[in-house]
């Protein structure tokens, strides 16, 4: 994403709006303004001092911080601990999964291939994955490898997402067969709304010419030759490891430790899981145009894990992304320019340009930030689902390495946050209030009861359960829970996982007969993460599917 997320902690809409990338476009000649600054002194920055607060004023119960300047690494180190409730510090080796920050490496192992000769940028999906198809015949034909990195596919933000989150029994080759049958929100590279399905799709292509999984591929390409030994493709290579980030979640606005979501389905997405010593080699060599620090090739030259050419391919900007009016205390953070790269997120800060990308899994989130010019990379990994944490941090180190003015990014991000979620709980409650809430459904509830089908994700099922009646995806073990009646013919699924806070109102309509048409469902809450994509859905009864034939 990913893109990839808040409350989950403050989803999709916060990470954005403390991103400074949203909706409104932006003048081109547009001057950011001064942050608003505290009356009380900043604090001077101090990296344990600063990454401490954050822990505590986010709620955070981990984090690693990685730092490069200038060819060396300042900074590979941990604070906090892995799980909460527990002592286990987090250190400089400590795994965290890093979700969309896989990108950029999926990106990486392309350009690699495109100096080999093997693929080229705009060559047709097609030609190198046979099978591949769209909804429209005239995109499958036209769908490029660039264009799979890209984000301006026409697919909507997040789309088919469900296909392997939360974790899914779909396999690599079901959701790309599935790609289909998802129908576009836009026409085809008019826009910009970030997806995961094609980078899914990246992988397989990445396997298909290596002859290698997208795993293997990962470790002999990449992570062998930058010496990023502790690097793992999946959470099944974290066996037997104590030095390993536990997952944590909000459940009723209480933190928790959770399990963690596996996605082997979706690596070429969210695959890597990586530490602060690690990362660092990996800005390390982004910083340097694709060279590998201290090691020479055959012919006594500085070792490349791509050429010069590729790497500016990575941080050129391919799709512009609109740039939204940041919240009055974040002002100095909204950029002149936005667009997505391949692989990377692309702005400016500072005057500066930044190639930049964050993450987000269950329990997870992460960002990598790099100032090229400045020679500047930081990379903050987090055990918990919190934007705020790392928007405050980030800007707090590039200011002090950037020499800019200080600002108490902290407490601004901070409060942004907390009136950011009182909107939304403000909201919620203006909701329950206007709803109907003496109306009854149409129908017995034994009529609700059935399978029902949608074509890109399958089969959804409610079924009674002694007095109540639970809805199951049938592909997503842990998407099952309790529909409760909201109004009219409209229910809200309360989620048996209580720390996927992703809530959603189930809607049927009726046909002039009373029996249902079909079933509409989308999140209750705006903080709900975008990759619950239930809107997309168009579920239809099975039995209904069955007459028509």
């Amino acid at each position: 994403m990913t893109s990839k997320h808040s409350l989950h902690t403050l989803a999709a809409a916060l990470v954005l709006a403390l991103s400074g990338a949203a909706l409104p476009a932006l003048a081109a000649d547009a001057v950011p303004a001064a942050p608003v600054v505290a009356s009380t002194p900043v604090p001077a920055f101090d990296l344990a001092t600063d990454v401490n607060s954050a822990l505590k004023t986010f709620d955070v119960p981990g984090i690693a911080i990685a730092i490069v300047k200038d060819g060396k690494v300042i900074a590979a180190t941990g604070f906090g601990v892995r799980k909460l409730g527990e002592p286990a510090p987090v250190d400089s080796k400590t795994l965290f999964e890093v979700a969309s920050n896989s990108k950029g490496f999926t990106a990486a192992a392309l350009a690699m291939l495109v100096d080999e000769g093997k693929l080229a940028w705009d060559d047709p999906v097609t030609k190198h994955l046979p099978g591949f198809q769209m909804h429209d015949s005239y995109v499958t034909g036209e769908m490029t490898i660039r264009d799979l990195l890209t984000h301006r596919s026409g697919l909507g933000l997040g789309a088919g997402d469900l296909l392997w989150w939360p974790t899914t029994t779909f396999s690599t080759d079901e959701i790309i067969e599935k790609l289909r049958y998802i129908r576009p929100a836009t026409s085809f590279r008019a826009s910009y709304a970030y997806d995961n399905l094609l980078y899914i799709v990246a992988g397989k292509i990445i396997a298909e010419k290596t002859g290698k999984s997208w795993g293997q591929a990962m470790h002999e390409r990449i992570l062998a030759p930058l010496g990023m030994t502790g690097t793992t493709t999946s959470l099944a290579e974290n066996a037997g490891n104590a030095d390993v980030a536990s997952a944590h979640s909000k459940i009723n606005g209480k933190l928790a430790a959770v399990k963690s979501m596996p996605v082997p389905n979706a690596v070429g997405a969210v695959g890597i899981n990586t530490n602060a010593e690690d990362i660092a080699k990996w800005m390390m060599m982004l910083l340097d145009g694709g060279k590998i620090a201290g090691v020479q090739d055959k012919d006594g030259k500085d070792a490349r894990l791509f050429s010069e050419k590729q790497a500016a391919e990575l941080w050129t900007a391919q799709t512009p992304v609109k740039i939204g009016e940041p919240k009055p205390e974040l002002a100095a953070t909204k950029p002149n320019f936005s667009a997505y790269g391949l692989g990377f997120q692309l702005r400016d800060y500072q005057g500066m340009k930044v190639a930049m990308h964050g993450g987000a899994l269950q329990g997870f989130y992460s960002r990598v930030l790099m100032v090229p010019q400045a020679r500047l990379g930081v990379a903050i990994l987090t055990n918990a689902e919190n934007g705020g944490s790392m928007t405050a941090l980030q800007w707090r180190i590039v200011d002090h390495y950037l020499n800019a003015r200080p600002s108490d990014w902290i407490a601004l991000v901070s409060k942004v946050e907390q009136d950011m979620h009182a909107e939304e709980v403000k909201k919620q409650g203006k909701a329950s209030k206007a709803r109907a809430a003496k109306s009854q459904p149409s129908l017995p509830l034994a009529s609700y009861d059935g399978e029902y089908e949608d074509a890109w994700y399958g089969k959804v099922v409610i079924a009674p359960q002694g007095k109540k009646h639970i809805l199951s995806f049938t592909r997503t073990p842990d998407l099952t829970g309790e529909l409760e009646h909201w109004q009219h013919d409209t229910f809200i699924v309360r989620w048996k996982e209580r720390n996927f806070n992703a809530d959603a109102y189930v809607t049927f309509s009726l046909k002039p007969d009373g029996s249902i048409d079909r079933v509409k469902m989308e999140p209750v809450s705006e903080e709900t993460d975008f990759s619950y994509d239930f809107q997309d859905l168009n579920l239809v009864p099975v039995k209904a599917k069955e007459e028509k034939k």
